[in-house]
């Protein structure tokens, strides 16, 4: 009965210890990330990945702050991961910043990840807010066979557009304001040298990348949301752009249904793989 009981204790302390430490600041080659683990998990079982992209002047911490993200983190149990960047920019595709290759920093990003924690390779996904968003284009450009499924807010390629893209085909929802000021939907000129790209213009290319339809096969209404769908790809990767008629926000309710919907395009892009 004794060794019952000390077995028990160790184990609740065990469970302490873990919840206590949820949240962990990480320094690695090029910079740093902040990554937050799901509340219960048992500290074994495979992690669905997020990397989401702070915006501008942002650090990785910012986003630990976004309720409506770390709620649905711990209801999808997934490993939300935070990276830094530099000098809370980001040095992604026409960006006016030059301080890093991002592409080797996601390369660095995801091995320290992966020798850090179990994550499971069929979910692992990218989105980000405002050049964050951008950035998640850029990781689904550049390193798209990297991730499962991208879920940009209120940014996207900047200009000039790529031609081609080694990353894809990829799933993706964007999700953008039609009020935006800050990152319009036909882009806005940075310091008269740089300039944001335009979003339908991209979403065309990544029509072509994945083999979708000119058109939308479905529209729906989800929330204050309203989604063009782009399903049956050749490609078999599905597009949605959810446009809102706010600003330059991550609006109510967009963690729940974009993680439901990376959760779903995952699942059937494993199904396919499998075959």
């Amino acid at each position: 009965m004794l060794r019952l009981i000390l077995s028990l204790l160790l184990t609740l302390a065990g469970t302490t210890v873990a919840s206590a430490q949820e949240v962990h600041s990480i320094r690695v080659e090029g910079g740093s990330y902040v990554a937050r683990t799901p509340a219960g998990w048992d500290g074994r079982s495979q992690l669905p990945l997020l990397v989401f992209f702070h915006g501008y002047r942002q650090q990785g911490s910012a986003v630990m702050t976004i309720g409506q993200l770390t709620e649905a983190a711990n209801r999808h149990g997934l490993l939300l991961v935070a990276p830094d960047g530099l000098e809370g920019s980001w040095a992604h595709q026409g960006s006016p910043s030059t301080r890093r290759d991002e592409s080797a920093f996601i390369d660095t990003l995801l091995a320290d990840i992966d020798r850090r924690w179990p994550i499971d390779p069929a979910r692992r996904w990218a989105g980000g807010f405002s050049q964050g968003g951008s950035m998640a284009w850029h990781a689904a450009c550049f390193r798209g066979s990297s991730f499962t499924a991208f879920m940009p807010v209120a940014g996207a390629f900047w200009r000039p557009h790529p031609l081609a893209c080694p990353g894809g085909p990829v799933n993706m929802l964007h999700t953008h304001g039609t009020g935006d000021t800050v990152v319009p939907m036909t882009g806005r000129p940075i310091r008269q040298s740089f300039h944001q790209g335009d979003v339908r213009e991209g979403m065309t290319f990544w029509r072509g990348k994945d083999g979708c339809s000119a058109v939308p096969v479905r529209k729906a209404g989800v929330g204050e949301l309203d989604c063009e769908i782009w399903n049956g790809c050749a490609s078999g990767r599905e597009l949605r752009l959810c446009l809102h008629a706010g600003g330059h926000k991550i609006p109510a309710g967009w963690a729940e249904t974009a993680i439901g919907w990376a959760e779903g395009v995952s699942a059937r892009t494993a199904a396919r793989a499998a075959r």
